[in-house]
C-alpha cells in the first residue's frame, strides 16, 4: 500500500476563516478506510499524516475554534475524537478490542489522549463534557466512532461543516438500517435497537419525545409504516470486536 505523505505545508495552510481544512483527514480515511471497516496495521505503519493532523488540530486556540460556525466547530470536535481513536488504536495495536487498552481503573475512554486547545483531555470529556453537553446533536452518536463492530461505521471521510447535515443524516440512515444492530420484529411487536440508544436514551428523547419517534422516519419506509409505540423495546448486543479490516466484517 502506497503510504500517504502530507507536508508540513498542507497541515500549516489547514486553518481558514470558517474553519480547519480537513482535507488531510479525508485523504487518510478515503485510503484506510473501508465498509466502515480500517487497516489498522497498514495505518500504524504510515502514521504520520494522522500524528499531523491531530497536532495540527491541537494547536487551535479556544477564541480561534469559538469564531467558526456552529457546524464547523462540531465537524472538527467529530473529526477530532474519531482521529484520536484511529491514534489510540495504533498506539496499542495489535488489540482485539479498544477494552483492552487501559487498566482496570482507567480504561481507554478515560486517558487523556486527545489533545484540544492545547490541553490533553480524555475522549470522555470531548464526547460528554464538550460535544453532548455544548450541541445537543443526537445524531453524533452515529458519527462518533468507538473502533468497535457494534459502532456506528466510520465514514470514509471526513466531517465537514458545510456537509454536516448531510453526513449526520446518511449516518443516522446507515446504522438505523444496520440489521444485525437495529430491526423490527412485527410478528412479537418488539423494537429491537442497539445499546447505544440505551446509554443515550434521553439524548434521543430531548429530541424526539421517545426513542420510536426518533427511530420511525429512519427505519420504516412510508408505505411500510406501523405505530412502534405500540412496541416493547429490546436492545442488542454490542460487539467490541476491533472494526480491523483484516480481521472481520461489518
Amino acid at each position: 500500500m502506497t503510504p500517504l505523505f502530507l507536508s508540513i505545508a498542507t497541515l500549516c495552510a489547514g486553518l481558514t476563516a470558517t474553519g480547519m481544512d480537513h482535507a488531510p483527514l479525508d485523504a487518510l480515511l478515503s485510503h484506510y478506510v473501508e465498509d466502515g471497516l480500517v487497516d489498522y496495521a497498514a495505518l500504524k505503519k504510515d502514521r504520520a499524516g494522522l500524528d499531523g493532523y491531530l497536532e495540527e488540530g491541537g494547536r487551535i486556540s479556544r477564541s480561534t475554534f469559538n469564531a467558526w460556525s456552529r457546524n464547523d466547530q462540531l465537524a472538527f470536535l467529530i473529526n477530532v475524537y474519531n482521529a484520536s481513536t484511529l491514534q489510540l488504536i495504533i498506539d496499542h495495536f495489535p488489540v482485539a478490542t479498544i477494552k483492552s487498552i487501559g487498566s482496570l481503573f482507567s480504561g481507554p475512554w478515560d486517558k487523556k489522549s486527545v489533545r484540544l486547545f492545547g490541553k490533553s483531555i480524555s475522549l470522555n470529556t470531548l464526547e460528554h463534557k464538550i460535544i453532548r453537553k455544548d450541541y445537543k446533536e443526537p445524531r453524533i452518536h452515529f458519527a462518533l466512532v468507538c473502533a468497535a463492530l457494534g459502532c456506528p461505521p466510520l465514514r470514509g471521510e471526513a466531517y465537514q461543516g458545510d456537509r454536516l447535515d448531510a453526513q449526520l443524516e446518511e449516518q443516522t440512515q446507515r446504522f438505523l438500517n444496520s440489521e444485525n444492530k437495529n430491526y423490527l420484529d412485527r410478528d412479537k411487536k418488539t423494537l429491537w435497537l442497539s445499546p447505544i440508544f440505551k446509554w443515550y436514551r434521553e439524548d434521543f428523547e430531548v429530541a424526539a419525545d421517545s426513542l420510536p419517534a426518533f427511530v420511525a422516519p429512519y427505519m420504516l419506509p412510508t408505505e411500510n409504516a406501523v405505530n412502534l409505540k405500540d412496541f416493547d423495546i429490546s436492545f442488542t448486543d454490542y460487539d467490541w470486536a476491533l472494526n480491523d479490516r483484516n480481521s472481520g466484517s461489518l
